[in-house]
Order: structure tokens, then C-alpha cells, then sequence
């Protein structure tokens, strides 16, 4: 658990599938990831890849609490999805996504910052990646602001990307 002056930061567990579903499912929350809502089912699998990267890599995603209200923020984690693209990518890659009641307040940046600092004191990350849809302006301030670096324009799944990368000086 990560705990920020905002936020609480946990791996997911199964009482999180309702808030996660009702994140995905909000059009607004996947403009820029996957283009659609995604049903249950996805979401499901979502949550197991999320689990099943803990267990067989010591990393994964975190789901997002507010600490004053208990309320679900979002989630934000680094994983290794074997993403069919090129280049490939070859370090850990940090992403995040928050619920639409929470963009604009700095909740993404504050658990970014976190994530990235667990990263660099649990398991020595020495260099991590991002990619982010050209047009989510907001996702691209947030990677900015916490070290990531655009090292290349590329395509994932047809459409256009940008791969950001974010190395430790250590």
C-alpha cells in the first residue's frame, strides 16, 4: 500500500470489480484507451491480468482511493502487456486511468509521482516506459510532469501513439 497526502494507493482484489466496471464502462474514461467502453466481461480480465502481474512479477497496477472520502479514484501501475507494436516495448510500462469525477484535480500526477517513486525504491526501476494517445493532452502533462520524455512517435493497434520514456539517473 501507498499512501500519498491525498490518496491511498492498493493492489486490486475482488471487492474493486463493480467501481473498476463502472470506470471502464464510462465512455469518457476510454476516449483515449481502446476508443469504447469496455463490458464486464473486459473488465474482468483487466482485473485478472492486474492480479496475476503481482504474482508473477513483484509489480503491478494499484486502484485509487481518496483518503478523506473512501472514494475510487482510479487506478495507476506499471505492467509488461506484450503489446504488439514497434518497436516493442523493453522496460516496465507505467500507465494510469482515473474516473471522470476525479480529472482536473491533480490526483493523477500525485499517484504517478507515488507509483514512480515505489518503482525506484522497490525494484530498482531504472528505466520505464508510457505510451499515450497524441491527443490526450492531459495524460501527456501528467507523464511530463513526472519525468517522462517522448522518445518516438509510433502506431498501436492502427492508430497513433507516442512512447515516453522516464530513466532513473542511478
Amino acid at each position: 500500500m501507498i499512501e500519498t497526502e491525498r490518496l491511498i494507493l492498493r493492489p486490486h482484489g475482488l471487492a474493486d470489480l463493480d467501481e473498476c466496471f463502472a470506470m471502464w464502462a464510462d465512455a469518457e474514461v476510454t476516449r483515449y484507451i481502446g476508443g469504447r467502453p469496455f463490458s464486464r466481461e473486459e473488465v474482468w480480465a483487466r482485473l485478472l491480468r492486474y492480479v496475476g502481474h503481482w504474482q508473477l512479477l513483484g509489480y503491478g497496477y494499484f486502484t485509487i482511493r481518496e483518503r478523506a472520502s473512501g472514494r475510487w479514484v482510479g487506478e495507476a501501475g506499471f505492467a509488461d502487456f506484450h503489446r504488439d507494436m514497434d518497436p516493442p516495448l523493453d522496460a516496465p510500462e507505467c500507465g494510469w486511468a482515473l474516473a471522470s469525477w476525479a480529472s482536473g484535480r491533480g490526483f493523477a500526477t500525485e499517484a504517478v509521482r507515488a507509483i514512480v517513486a515505489w518503482g525506484d525504491a522497490t525494484w530498482g526501476a531504472r528505466r520505464t516506459v508510457c505510451i499515450i494517445s497524441p491527443e490526450n493532452r492531459a495524460s501527456i502533462r501528467v507523464a511530463e510532469k513526472c519525468g517522462y520524455r517522448e522518445q518516438l512517435r509510433t502506431t498501436y493497434k492502427g492508430g497513433p501513439t507516442i512512447l515516453f520514456q522516464r530513466a532513473t539517473s542511478s
